[in-house]
């Protein structure tokens, strides 16, 4: 079931401040540099559509920028895609919700995305619930909210670090493309695992400035990610994969798989040796990853286990 998509959005305020390394530059300049998915002149345009504000002064022309300045992008309304409604929570002890999260529902604002995401679904039912931790737009199965700052703050540090008091465990199934012949993944049967280690860290893009991607050899600022991959069936165009995540970097997954020879099937956004496409955003789709089982210690000392039911494009043989 989908949300239906007749009236516009509200619109959004963008805010910014000029640092000092930005003083002396056009506005234009300033904004293109920032948000690259559009030019110096379509910048200007905006100025002349009264969209940008200076010190709470509306703009018209494209001025120099002084140090302090703070800048507002009033952007308008714009049509939102038609969304996926949330179901109801597989489990809510009065704190933590956990839901089967459907495939093209996007978790927070971004990519074009202001009021058609969970977060406004989940506050409109449930004002107090947060979600703990992200998944991707195209990503479907567990995703857990808390109500309680102190809840989502223990949670997220544990999903996103791994670091837990007791046995944690995010199990996810995908579907990969067929290994790059000499790939770690190449010589494994069902049944095999492998350890994926691969830094994830900033790129450049050309659409977005710059992505989470797999980070070069020597990058000191990237962030350690683990996964466990155990491959659990060869098919004529594609593996099926189940992977258990240690840490919980942005798009961990898609990243690990793509930098071992082996991208998730329809992924339009991670190639060979988990480098991003310049052509392709974040929230684009085409893939298949399901969040399937979680096991996560409780701060009381407790130990939730959950699973959402697997789709059809990632059921194997054993499945049934």
């Amino acid at each position: 079931m989908v949300l239906a998509n007749q009236a516009l959005n509200r619109g959004h305020a963008y805010r910014d401040r000029v640092g000092s390394v930005d003083a002396g530059q056009l506005v234009s300049d300033l904004y293109a540099a920032r948000y690259p998915h559009s030019s110096a002149m379509v910048w200007r345009q905006r100025l002349a559509a009264g969209e940008v504000c200076r010190n709470g002064q509306e703009l018209r022309a494209d001025v120099a920028l002084a140090a302090g300045d703070q800048l507002i992008w009033h952007r308008p309304p714009w049509h939102e895609p038609a969304v996926p409604e949330l179901p109801g929570p597989l489990f809510d002890d009065g704190d933590l919700l956990v839901f089967d999260k459907p495939s093209g529902l996007p978790v927070l604002p971004a990519g074009g995305f202001l009021e058609h995401t969970l977060l406004a679904q989940l506050q409109a039912r449930w004002p107090q619930a947060r979600p703990v931790h992200r998944l991707g737009r195209f990503t479907s199965g567990l995703l857990v909210c808390a109500r309680r700052c102190a809840s989502r703050a223990w949670l997220s540090a544990l999903l996103r670090e791994g670091t837990s008091p007791g046995p944690s465990r995010k199990t996810y199934r995908a579907l990969l493309q067929l290994p790059v012949p000499g790939s770690p993944l190449w010589p494994l049967n069902p049944g095999d695992s492998l350890e994926l280690a691969t830094p994830i860290g900033r790129s450049p893009h050309r659409r977005l400035g710059s992505i989470w991607a797999a980070a070069p050899t020597g990058d000191t600022t990237a962030l350690a990610a683990l996964s466990a991959l155990r491959l659990l069936e060869r098919a004529e165009r594609s593996w099926l994969a189940e992977l258990t995540i240690a840490t919980g970097r942005p798009h961990q997954i898609r990243i690990h798989t793509a930098a071992a020879g082996a991208p998730l099937l329809g992924d339009p956004l991670y190639g060979p040796g988990g480098v991003a496409l310049d052509q392709a955003l974040p929230g684009d789709g085409g893939y298949h990853l399901h969040a399937h089982q979680l096991r996560l210690p409780c701060a009381d000392g407790g130990l939730l286990e959950l699973e959402a039911p697997l789709p059809e494009a990632l059921r194997g043989a054993a499945d049934g």
